[in-house]
């Protein structure tokens, strides 16, 4: 399993007039990503899971430390790269694991059943196999997101504007195009998020500073379930 390094992140919501001024401020400093294509952002979506406890839900709820999570994560719902992500919190910092998925395995993931694996299958994977077997792990949301990221060398500073930030419970429909989901946030409110690894630079820092933004310790996810979960118990 490759090296990874713990990163400091911060999350903010923030009105869409104050998300436009510091993209454009930012846009003016620092370099877009190179998986943008023309239209300068990409569309992310991502299948969160949780056991029969709801223990990831609660445990964001409650600030738990450490804590994490399994997602498979897609673009712009290209079945061409799809990837299992462990995603780690500690102490204010976080990690994440990745490693490339087939479709056969997440199409069996979607379709509720628990995929095989061989012994050259990814640590990753195995490790999710059998969470799914010991704590029923199973798939429960979609999240989705426009994202406009931006970078800097120094520092490995990645500095993110998501828009339209919705949630679904139809597992089936993930690459589907038109899967029909729910906003999760006030109207023209988005999220910025700001990840580094050992220091953020003070430009950087200055740029973002505004005044306004809310920062915020619960995660997309969160969010997400959040409206699910009382929808269930209507």
């Amino acid at each position: 399993m490759a090296s990874v390094k713990w990163r400091h992140e911060f999350k903010y919501l923030s009105p869409e007039y104050i998300l436009t001024y510091l993209e454009k401020r930012s846009s003016a400093l620092l370099h877009q990503d190179s998986h943008v294509g023309e239209q300068g952002y990409y569309a992310i979506r991502s299948i969160y899971f949780d056991d029969m406890y709801n223990s990831c839900y609660y445990e964001n709820e409650d600030g738990s430390d450490p804590r994490e999570k399994f997602r498979i994560r897609i673009y712009n719902c290209s079945r061409e790269r799809i990837s299992l992500e462990l995603k780690q919190r500690e102490k204010s910092r976080c990690h994440k694991i990745s490693t490339s998925l087939s479709l056969e395995t997440c199409e069996e993931i979607m379709g509720g059943k628990i995929p095989r694996i061989q012994n050259d299958s990814p640590y990753l994977l195995k490790k999710l196999v059998m969470q799914m077997q010991s704590r029923l792990l199973r798939p429960r949301v979609i999240v989705a997101y426009e994202r406009v990221p931006l970078v800097w060398k120094a520092g490995n500073v990645r500095v993110t504007f998501d828009r339209n930030i919705r949630s679904s419970a139809d597992i089936a429909n993930f690459f589907n195009p038109n899967l029909a989901c729910r906003p999760i946030l006030e109207t023209n409110t988005n999220m910025i998020e700001v990840k580094f690894d050992e220091f953020l630079p003070d430009f950087i820092n200055e740029v973002l500073q505004t005044g306004r933004l809310s920062q915020t310790s619960f995660s997309k996810y969160y969010l997400c379930r959040k409206y699910n979960l009382a929808a269930e118990n209507l």
